[in-house]
């Protein structure tokens, strides 16, 4: 005999359940709430911002010398969940140097991360949907987007000065 889990009806998706070590008691954690819980232990200075919307939430904090973005377009599995920094402004003096060697960091030192261009700046940033994701993924996300920008920012403005 097979029985079937009952579809949810509720069209938002809790993140995880967390239980007691005796397993008497659990917590439903919102992606909201994991986000919030990680860019607290992550931001420094009280630098932490937020802005909810109808069309989601977005959170900037301070890491080192870079500014983070954490996205979240809404809280059910086809969400996106999102995070950037930016690292350099666009135009630099030998763009195609600096390309070079963003594609060649992609391709072995980024991890789930990479290097792009949002608008005319130069991030580091990490996307994927909300289905299936928990809070240690979210948490590794944030902190290899903040980690690799915080580590390669200064290097790139010195190696690749803005172009006057």
């Amino acid at each position: 005999m097979t029985t079937e889990a009952p579809m949810a009806t509720d069209s938002t998706e809790k993140l995880t359940t967390f239980r007691s070590n005796d397993g008497d008691e659990s917590i439903t954690a919102s992606h909201v709430d994991v986000i919030e819980t990680i860019i607290s232990s992550m931001e420094q200075d009280n630098t932490a911002m937020v802005n909810h919307s109808a069309g989601g939430h977005l959170w900037k904090f301070r890491y080192g010398s870079v500014d983070v973005f954490v996205q979240l377009s809404g809280e059910t599995n086809n969400d996106t969940f999102t995070t950037w920094a930016p690292v350099h402004k666009l135009p630099v003096k030998n763009e195609a140097e600096m390309m070079h060697k963003l594609l060649t960091m992609n391709c072995g030192s980024t991890f789930e991360a990479c290097f792009g261009l949002i608008d005319q700046s130069v991030v580091v940033f990490a996307s994927r949907t909300l289905e299936d994701i928990n809070p240690s993924e979210i948490s590794r996300l944030i902190t290899i987007v903040a980690s690799i920008a915080d580590e390669n920012d200064e290097s790139l403005l010195a190696d690749y000065p803005t172009a006057e």
